[in-house]
């Protein structure tokens, strides 16, 4: 299994960006997907999933401002930044849970891209 982030960069205060993960290797329509992200020194934190049939689950930092959604025919999942803050500079992961059960622990999820560094400057 392979998942792949892109698309993360710089972003003034305000603007937008698109995350990509593409997903090799898994039946992925079978798979929920999550964003995450993390700073040095800091554990892992839950940004957003969205189920194998489209339903999706944000945290209340994300609430408003990022929309998750995939194309199960490109094996795809989206996240995108609306509004971004400072506050959202991370490396941003992309994750598969095989579970149906809406999780948002970093420890349950199966498989993890390599992570995409967003940057917001103020």
């Amino acid at each position: 299994v392979q998942l792949q982030a892109f698309g993360g960069g710089s972003v003034q205060a305000g603007g937008s960006l698109r995350l990509s993960c593409a997903a090799s290797g898994l039946t992925f329509s079978s798979y929920a997907m999550g964003w995450f992200r993390q700073v040095p020194g800091k554990e892992r934190e839950f940004v957003a999933r969205i189920s194998g049939s489209g339903t999706t689950y944000y945290a209340d930092t994300a609430k408003g401002r990022f929309i998750i959604s995939r194309d199960n025919a490109k094996n795809t999942v989206y996240l995108q930044m609306n509004t971004v803050k400072p506050e959202d500079t991370a490396v941003y992961y992309c994750a598969a849970d095989s579970s149906g059960v809406v999780r948002t622990s970093a420890y349950v999820y199966h498989f993890w891209g390599q992570g995409t560094l967003v940057t917001v400057s103020s």
